[in-house]
Formats: C-alpha cells, sequence, structure tokens
C-alpha cells in the first residue's frame, strides 16, 4: 500500500475539531427535556455519557466520540479515535462492554486499505478496554473521520459523574496538557518529532487503569479532559456541582515541547474558543503567565481524567497512580471550595 498522509486531508484534526463549546451549550440549552427516574445522567450537566438504571446492581453508560485524523498513520489513528472514546466510559467509573464503529471514508480520494488499518488500530484499543466491536456504520465522505459508539456498565451506587464534587476535595490531573500544541506544531513543522511521538503515545493511552485507582479509593467526582480544554472540562465541573476550584498552573504537568510552541505563537484555534467558553467564569490571577493561561485551554484529545475527591485520600490515590507505571506525571493541581463569584480560579 502507498504511503498515507492523513493530516494532509484536514485542516483541523482530533478534538480540536469539536464545535465551539459556547455555541454547542446554546444548541443543548434549546433542546428538550428528558424525565424518566432510571435516567441517571442526561445532558443538563454536560457530563461525559448518558446513563441509564436497568435495575439496582446495573446501569448503562452510552456514549459516542468521532473526529477527523490527528495524526498520519491509519491504524494510530484508529487507535486514538477508539482510545478517546471509551475514555468517557471510564471517566464515570465504569467497564466499557461493546463498541460500534463510526466511519466518514471516500474510497475514491483514499486506498480501501486506510481504511482497514483505521479500523484495525480501533479494534485494537476496543480489545484492550476488553470489549468487543460489534459492527458500525460507515458514509462516503471525505476527510474521513472515525470513532466510536460506546456501551458500558456500572453498579448505579458507585458511578462517578461531574456533578459530585464536595467543597474540600483535591482535585488530580492523570495526564499532562499540551496535546493541541504538539498537533499543530507537528502540522507546522515546528515541533521536535520525539515531542509529538510522545504525544501520540500519550492520546494512544486508555484511561482504564487511572479509571480504576479512582474507583478503588471512591472518588465521586470525575470527568475526562479533552477538546474544551482542562478549563472547559473544569467548569463543567463546577457548575454540575455547585462549586468553585482554584487551579495551580506550577502544579500541572505540561507534554515537553507545549509551552514553547505556544511561547513562539503556535496556539491552535480552538484553545481560543475554549477561553471564550470559560472566561466569564473564571479570575485569572494578576501574575498568570499567558502561555500557561492558554495551555489550559489547549484542546486535548484522549486527554486525563481530572479527578476530585477528598482531600484525605488525595495523597494515597496519587501514590496509586505513580506506582501504576503508566501516570507518573499524575499531580494533584487545585482544591474545590464554596461556590464564588468565579467558577474557575486560575493562579
Amino acid at each position: 500500500m502507498e504511503k498515507i498522509d492523513l493530516l494532509k486531508t484536514v485542516e483541523y484534526g482530533g478534538c480540536s475539531a469539536k464545535l465551539s463549546p459556547t455555541q454547542l451549550a446554546e444548541i443543548l440549552s434549546k433542546l428538550p427535556k428528558s424525565s424518566d427516574e432510571r435516567l441517571l445522567v442526561d445532558i443538563d450537566t454536560h457530563d461525559d455519557a448518558g446513563v441509564y438504571k436497568l435495575n439496582d446492581d446495573t446501569a448503562l453508560i452510552y456514549t459516542t466520540d468521532f473526529f477527523p485524523p490527528v495524526c498520519s498513520d491509519p491504524f494510530e489513528f484508529g487507535q486514538i479515535a477508539a482510545a478517546n472514546a471509551l475514555s468517557d466510559v471510564y471517566a464515570m467509573g465504569g467497564t466499557p462492554i461493546m463498541a460500534l464503529n463510526i466511519m466518514m471514508f471516500s474510497a475514491d480520494k483514499l486506498p480501501v486499505e486506510a481504511f482497514a488499518e483505521i479500523l484495525q488500530g480501533g479494534h485494537d484499543k476496543v480489545s484492550e478496554a476488553g470489549a468487543l466491536t460489534v459492527g458500525g456504520h460507515t458514509i462516503d465522505d471525505h476527510p474521513p473521520k472515525f470513532g466510536l459508539a460506546v456501551v458500558g456498565t456500572v453498579q448505579p451506587d458507585k458511578l462517578i459523574t461531574n456533578a459530585k464534587a464536595q467543597v474540600g476535595d483535591a482535585l488530580i490531573l492523570t495526564k499532562p496538557l499540551g496535546i493541541g500544541a504538539l498537533i499543530a506544531g507537528h502540522r507546522e513543522e515546528l515541533a521536535k518529532e520525539s515531542d509529538y511521538k510522545r504525544a501520540l503515545e500519550q492520546m494512544k493511552l486508555l484511561n482504564k487503569k487511572g479509571a480504576e485507582i479512582m474507583a478503588k479509593h471512591g472518588a465521586k467526582a470525575a470527568t475526562d479532559v479533552t477538546g474544551f480544554g482542562l478549563l472547559g472540562h473544569a467548569r463543567e465541573i463546577a457548575k454540575a456541582s455547585d462549586v468553585s476550584l482554584i487551579i495551580l498552573t506550577e502544579e500541572i504537568s505540561f507534554l515537553p515541547g507545549a509551552y514553547e510552541l505556544y511561547d513562539d505563537g503556535c496556539i491552535p484555534g480552538a484553545a481560543f474558543r475554549n477561553l471564550d467558553y470559560v472566561k466569564s467564569d473564571t479570575e485569572f490571577g494578576p501574575e498568570l503567565d499567558y502561555n500557561l493561561k492558554m495551555l489550559c485551554c489547549d484542546p486535548q484529545t484522549s486527554g486525563g481524567l481530572l479527578i476530585s475527591i477528598p482531600s484525605e485520600k488525595a495523597h494515597d490515590l496519587l501514590s496509586d497512580l505513580h506506582a501504576s507505571g503508566i501516570h507518573d506525571e499524575a499531580s494533584i493541581i487545585g482544591e474545590v471550595v464554596a461556590p464564588g463569584q468565579s467558577r474557575i480560579t486560575l493562579i
């Protein structure tokens, strides 16, 4: 098969291609509300997935996510898109059990071998998650897009949502930020190849182990950090839980090369859209470094978990994350406080 560079087919890839969160919130606010006592989570809190209670022992988590290419290689693209879609189930403390492929692909524009490799990459991550791929749907479209609809299960009393953060909780972030910067930097030939490859490996990393560890320690509130950036997803936790968050940039881990790219002006357009979404609810410290401010709005693809957990449990959870050998850059990045004038204070 001829070498294919999927990045040449798109302007925006991965979660950077999401609709502006400001526009999305406006659209969702006009949709009719669902009312069913079995519906444990719906669109009201902008959570990671919908949750439906089957009985006292089992609830279904249902989610979908897809996007244009975030890398050149079709197999890697499939892996990343699948890991990203599976993450919504993990963020809610669930176990993925079944996935359907969602594919947009034009056989007139690209070799069909690329189609197969994307699906194989997706299957690789679904299998790693211990779930089953059971079919899907494809339409003829270009540029290509790929993702999954995923069904998972969770015990209703162990469900983790973005609406359960409590005053006094600590905030833990399991993966470094900077994916958006490195994707943009690679496209503009500004990023070091080693830094970009590091970003690819992070995007392929399932949040499975992080989810297992946070569930072990009894976390009740979490979300995964994706296209709306750290601040966008933190805002959803703060609003859904009716609390405020203090986030310390000095405690956040960033991917190698990300800060330098922002300092050189390589800032993804989605970061500015994310900033617009959060700025009315965020107080920015007077001495805050502009690059760090914008990196906290950097759109992540298959990002880490943002976990809110009682402070007395936070260090044990963090120790287990580090000991896993997977999340050695996880850190406590802030705390949950009583609701104030601003939902987020970034310092």
